[in-house]
């Protein structure tokens, strides 16, 4: 979905006016829609990932792919990397991980997000926004051409930040909810 798109059903479900900015609390109404927004934007993540990592996936489309994927995290984020074959949980920024996916040695790659579900509920932070976490469970298959097939599935806490924003409409300030994905922390690796 278009970062426009994306906009205009935030502008649409959550729209706020000026005075509302003032309020520390959430609506349970806004608050619904603010979660909706925030699992399509982790429905998005997972089909990005799954078009980067897979090996038919041309790289001019994986890199246009990239940069609409790197639009839904916060800046500075993190995704964690695990394996099965060591006990390290590795961290890279959300650009280096992707181009590590594009590059993984394997000839086929299919990666499958599911079970993907709140686990905390958004909680206001000091500086006015609002915190969650979200949990996935990731299926990652790696063949390589000589039969050996690499195959784990991760437990992932995904941090989801709400803030308050503002745009522009018409010579109107339209004041409105914005869902940004910060870290992503491997909480477990099972085969």
């Amino acid at each position: 979905m278009s970062k426009f798109k994306i906009l205009l059903i935030a502008i649409f479900c959550i729209s706020l006016t000026t005075n509302v900015f003032s309020q520390d609390n959430i609506s349970p109404e806004r608050k619904q829609a603010i979660d909706s927004l925030a699992l399509e934007k982790i429905r998005d993540l997972s089909k990005y990932i799954s078009i980067i990592g897979n090996k038919e996936t041309p790289w001019s489309e994986a890199n246009r792919v990239i940069e609409r994927a790197l639009e839904l995290f916060a800046e500075n984020s993190q995704m964690g990397v695990s394996s099965l074959h060591r006990e390290e949980i590795k961290y890279y920024g959300i650009r280096e991980y992707f181009e590590r996916l594009i590059a993984l040695n394997y000839d086929k790659v299919t990666i499958k997000w599911y079970n993907i579900q709140y686990i905390s509920d958004l909680e206001l932070q000091p500086d006015g926004r609002y915190v969650g976490v979200i949990t996935i469970y990731q299926r990652f298959e790696g063949e390589s051409g000589d039969g050996l097939k690499y195959v784990d599935t991760t437990k992932k806490d995904i941090t989801v930040y709400v803030e308050r924003k503002q745009t522009q409409i018409g010579g109107r300030l339209i004041g409105f909810w914005d869902v940004l994905l910060g870290d992503v922390r491997v909480t477990e690796t099972m085969p």
